[in-house]
C-alpha cells in the first residue's frame, strides 16, 4: 500500500442502528481524531437510507416489486398498501417531516384518525383500551387525554412507518428491520458463508440505495481511510455492503472495521475472505489502534507494531491467512479522549418515534439525545452473565467532573440541545454525585438519564441531588428478581435493596426502568413465578415504571461461559469457529421450558407498564400450568416500611 502523508478519515454509521439520534461511535472517534490534528469527518448512512426509502420517490420505486408479489402470497398489509397506494404517496413525506419536528401542526390531522392509511400495525391499538372502560370508543384517550394530540399523532405516525416497513420487508428485502437488519447473517455465525452468499447475491432495491448513498459520501469527502463501526449484528451486513461498494470503485481507499460486534464476536477471527472488504479490523477502544494505523499509512510504523488489529497476509503455505497483531501500548486515557462532535451529522433530520406509550420506555426511541459516558468500563465488573473479561467492561477509568462538564458545555454549544444520555455500563454513584454538584455549581441546565446499579449508595439524598442536576430517568439491572439467583449472579444487590433504592428515585421524581432476565442457569418454574410476583409488587408500589424481560444468553466471555460447572450447567460443544463467536449453547439440568415462561413474563410486563392487571394473581399470565408464588403478597410494602 502507498503511504499517506496526511490522511483524510471518514467515519460511517452503517444501517441499522437507531433513528432518533446518532449512534455515538463516529462522534467519539471523529472528536478524538480532530483533537489530534487529523482531518476527520462523519456521516450517518443508516438515517440516510431510511430517509431515501421512506419518501414519495422511495415508495414509487418499490411499486414494481410490490406488483411482482404473487396474489396468493400477498399479506393483508400488502393488499392494504396496494389499495391505498395514492394515500401513502401523498402522506409519507409529510409524516417524515412531522416526526423530524419540522411540521408540528400536522399532529391535529394525524390524531383525527382520518389522515393516515391505517394498516395491520394499527390493530395493536386494541391493546390500549382504557383499563377502567374497556368498551370505550377511543383506545388512546386514557393514555394521552384530550390535550395529548401531539404525542398521540407521533404514536400513530410510528405505526404508519411500521406498516410501510412491513411492505418493504415483504416485497423487497425480507431481512429489512429498523434495528435488527439482516442480523441472522452475522450473530454468532461460526462461518462467513451465509454473509458471503448474501454479499454475492444480486443487489436488491435496498442494496442499490445504500450503494448510491455510499458513492455520494465518498465523492463528497474524498477520504483516504473509511472507518465503519458495527455495534450490533444488525449493522454488519450493511457495513460489508458499504465496504464492497468502496472496494469495487476505489480499491486504494483503506477500509477499517470496528465496534461492539467486532469486540465481542470476532475475537477468534480466522476467515481471510473478510479482508476482501476490509483492510484492517480493530478490537476494543478504537483510539490507539487507529492512531497506530494512521502512522502505518504514513510509513512511520510497520505492521508488526500495530495495536489490537487483524490483517490478512500470506501464510507459511503461501495461502492467505489472518494475522492478529497487538503491540502492547498503553491506551489513550479516558480523560484524554477529547469531546465527541456531531459536526457533519444532520441532527435536525432524525425521527422522534413513539412506539411505546410508557413514559420511561419511550426514551430509547423518542427525542435526540447527546450520548456521553461518565466513565470507561464498569466499576463493579463481577456479574456472572456479563462480558467481564473484555476491555469495555474490565478497564475502569474516570475523568474529573470538571472535564465531564467541559465536554457537556462544548456539546451544547455545538448542537444547541441539552438532553444527554449517559451510556455507561453502570455509572458509578461517586462520579454521578461529583457530576451533579459540578453541574449545579456552574448552573449548567441539562436533562439527563443513564444506567446504574441499584446499590445502596444511591440514598434518597443522592437521588434528590441527581434530580436537581437534571436527572429525569435511570435504568438498572434487577435481572432475575430472586435473592438466590442474584447471589449466584454476583449482582451484589438484593430484592429488598432494589425496592428501597428505586423508591428513592421515584420519590425524587426520577423514572425507573428495570432490566429483567429469565432463563438463568438453575432457574426453575417456581423461581420465575416468584420473580414475576416481585416485579408486580415493585410496579404496584410505584418503585419502577418500566421494564424489559430478555432471555439469558451464555456468552463465551462471561463467567458462566468460562466456568459453567460453577453454575450447574454443561456447555454444548461448538463447531470450528472461523467467523463469529459469542453465544454458547448450554444444558441446564432443571429442564425448565423458558420459552413458555417468557411468553407469560412479557405479556404481564407489557400490561404492568400500562397500569393494567396489577391486582391479578401472577399465575394467570402464563398459558401453561405453574405453581403459586411463594412470595408474601406485601413483601415489597414491608421492605419499604423498614427503610431507614
Amino acid at each position: 500500500m502507498s503511504q499517506i502523508a496526511s490522511p483524510r478519515v471518514l467515519s460511517l454509521i452503517p444501517p441499522m442502528t437507531q433513528l432518533n439520534t446518532p449512534y455515538p461511535s463516529t462522534a467519539y472517534i471523529t472528536g478524538f481524531l480532530r483533537s489530534r490534528g487529523v482531518a476527520a469527518v462523519q456521516e450517518d448512512l443508516a438515517l440516510a437510507l431510511v430517509l431515501r426509502l421512506f419518501s414519495r420517490a422511495g415508495l414509487q420505486a418499490i411499486g414494481p416489486a410490490v406488483a411482482a408479489v404473487p396474489e396468493k402470497k400477498r399479506s393483508q398489509q400488502l393488499w392494504h398498501f396496494i389499495e391505498h397506494r395514492e394515500q401513502y404517496l401523498a402522506t409519507i413525506d409529510r409524516v417524515i417531516a412531522f416526526l423530524q419536528g419540522r411540521d408540528a401542526t400536522l399532529a391535529y390531522r394525524i390524531a383525527s384518525r382520518g389522515y393516515l392509511p391505517e394498516g395491520a400495525r394499527f390493530a395493536s391499538l386494541d391493546n390500549y383500551l382504557d383499563p377502567d372502560d374497556p368498551d370505550g370508543g377511543d383506545p388512546l384517550a386514557w393514555a394521552f387525554g384530550a390535550l395529548g394530540s401531539y404525542d398521540r399523532a407521533r404514536h400513530l405516525a410510528t405505526l404508519y412507518l411500521n406498516d410501510v416497513a412491513d411492505v418493504l420487508r415483504e416485497a423487497v428485502d425480507p431481512r429489512f428491520e429498523f434495528v435488527r437488519y439482516a442480523e441472522s447473517l452475522a450473530m454468532a455465525q461460526p462461518t462467513f458463508e451465509p454473509l458471503a452468499k448474501a454479499l454475492a447475491a444480486k443487489p436488491n432495491l435496498v442494496d442499490d440505495a445504500l450503494a448510491e448513498l455510499t458513492v455520494a459520501a465518498i465523492e463528497r469527502h474524498q477520504p483516504d481511510v473509511v472507518l465503519l463501526s458495527v455495534p450490533f449484528p444488525g449493522s454488519v451486513y450493511a457495513a460489508f455492503r458499504i465496504a464492497q461498494t468502496i472496494k469495487q470503485r476505489w480499491p486504494q481507499i483503506r477500509t477499517v472495521l470496528g465496534g461492539g460486534f467486532v469486540n465481542t464476536e470476532l475475537r477468534e477471527l480466522k476467515e481471510p475472505r473478510v479482508f476482501d472488504y476490509f483492510d484492517f479490523i480493530t478490537l476494543d477502544d478504537g483510539e490507539k489502534p487507529i492512531l497506530a494505523l494512521l502512522e502505518h499509512f504514513a510509513g512511520q510504523r510497520g505492521t508488526s507494531r500495530l495495536v489490537r488489529t487483524y490483517l490478512r497476509e500470506a501464510g507459511e503455505d503461501g495461502k492467505a491467512a489472518v494475522r492478529y497483531v497487538n503491540m502492547m501500548e498503553a491506551d489513550v486515557p479516558f480523560a484524554e479522549v477529547g469531546t465527541p462532535t456531531w459536526d457533519g451529522l444532520p441532527i435536525d433530520r432524525y425521527l422522534s418515534l413513539l412506539d411505546m406509550l410508557n413514559p420511561m420506555h419511550r426514551l430509547w426511541s423518542d427525542g435526540r439525545w447527546n450520548k456521553l459516558t461518565v466513565a470507561h468500563g464498569c466499576y463493579w465488573k463481577k456479574c456472572s452473565f456479563c462480558d467481564v473479561t473484555l476491555d469495555y467492561i474490565s478497564r475502569y477509568e474516570t475523568a474529573s467532573a470538571e472535564v465531564l462538564v467541559d465536554r457537556i458545555e462544548a456539546i451544547i454549544a455545538e448542537t444547541g440541545q441539552t438532553g444527554f444520555h449517559f451510556v455507561d455500563e453502570a455509572a458509578p454513584p461517586k462520579m454521578l454525585r461529583a457530576l451533579a454538584e459540578e453541574l449545579l455549581r456552574r448552573k449548567v441546565s441539562i436533562s439527563w438519564w443513564g444506567n446504574i446499579r441499584f446499590e445502596k449508595s444511591f440514598s434518597p439524598e443522592l437521588c434528590q441531588l441527581l434530580a436537581e442536576s437534571g436527572c429525569i430517568a435511570i435504568s438498572g439491572g434487577l435481572e432475575v428478581a430472586s435473592d438466590r439467583l442474584l447471589k449466584l449472579m454476583k449482582k451484589g444487590v438484593s430484592v429488598e435493596q432494589v425496592a428501597r433504592v428505586t423508591q428513592g428515585f421515584t420519590e425524587a421524581g426520577i423514572l425507573v426502568h428495570a432490566y429483567l432476565m429469565y432463563g438463568f442457569p438453575t432457574q426453575t418454574v417456581q423461581d420465575t413465578v416468584d420473580a414475576l410476583e416481585y416485579v408486580r409488587q415493585l410496579f404496584d408500589n410505584g418503585c419502577i415504571q418500566s421494564g424489559f424481560f430478555h432471555r439469558f444468553a451464555c456468552t463465551v466471555h462471561s463467567p458462566v461461559g468460562q466456568n459453567p460447572d460453577e453454575y450447574g450447567v454443561q456447555l454444548i460443544p461448538q463447531p470450528e469457529i472461523t467467523f463469529a463467536r459469542n453465544d454458547v449453547g448450554f444444558i441446564d439440568p432443571t429442564g425448565t421450558d423458558h420459552e413458555a415462561m417468557g411468553r407469560g413474563l412479557n405479556k404481564a410486563l407489557y400490561n404492568f407498564m400500562h397500569g393494567i392487571g396489577l391486582e391479578m394473581n401472577v399465575q394467570q399470565w402464563f398459558d401453561v400450568r405453574v405453581p403459586k408464588s411463594r412470595v408474601p403478597r406485601h413483601f415489597i410494602t414491608r421492605a419499604l416500611q423498614q427503610r431507614d
